[in-house]
């Protein structure tokens, strides 16, 4: 009896480890393939400039966390268990990605400008975002995450949003609209404060599912 039970959970575990890795290098090549498309189709019609074109807070978020995923799924195929670092590291990136999504679909969707090509939108504004939400959500290959360490997820937001104030103030190029100093530093501040806010919420929500395990590696 005891035989015949190690043999039915060895493949189910090794199947687990494979669909891990299998869905996480899908979502990279996903990203990846739309942003070079992103970066091609852009090219096409204007002379781009790299600090623009990966200058917005979704083109860096989806990197981050393509790479992060990425890192996570060659971990899982050696067997290796995630480092405390990778586990915050894919924390922050859920966050981050997360954010992309819910303030794109509320208040950048339909707006001029962004990304042009229909589908790479859709991967990296849509798809990516719910694609990571429940990889971190489903997927129990992580430890569970100190509180203590939840402002950790504020360092990349709030460093992106004073950089992207400095160049709006001098050379007057800004990602998105509502961080436009034209429209008055009053309301940039109200912007940034809620993207600080939201950021803590749904940073606090990830840290929670740190504690979830649905399916075990």
């Amino acid at each position: 009896m005891t035989a015949t039970s190690d043999i039915k959970t060895e493949p189910s575990t090794g199947s687990r480890k494979y669909l891990f890795v299998a869905l996480r290098l899908i979502a990279v090549i996903a990203v990846v393939s739309a942003i070079v498309a992103t970066f091609f189709d852009t090219a096409s019609r204007a002379t781009i400039n790299p600090f623009n074109f990966f200058g917005f807070f979704t083109m860096q978020s989806n990197i981050i966390t393509a790479v992060v995923l990425l890192l996570a799924a060659l971990a899982t195929f050696a067997g290796r268990q995630q480092t405390p670092l990778l586990v915050l590291a894919r924390a922050c990136a859920t966050t981050y990605i997360v954010i992309v999504g819910i303030v794109y679909n509320t208040l950048l969707v339909g707006l001029e400008g962004g990304v042009s090509l229909e589908w790479a939108n859709w991967v990296l504004h849509v798809a990516f975002p719910i694609y990571a939400a429940l990889d971190w959500i489903f997927f129990g290959d992580h430890t569970a995450l100190p509180w203590k360490q939840l402002w950790l997820v504020l360092i990349f937001p709030v460093l992106w949003t004073v950089v992207v104030i400095i160049r709006g103030a001098t050379d007057g190029w800004v990602p998105y609209p509502f961080l436009d100093p034209a429209t008055g530093y009053g309301s940039v501040a109200i912007y940034c404060l809620a993207i600080f806010i939201a950021t803590i919420i749904v940073g606090a929500v990830v840290f929670a599912l740190s504690r979830v395990r649905i399916i075990k590696p």
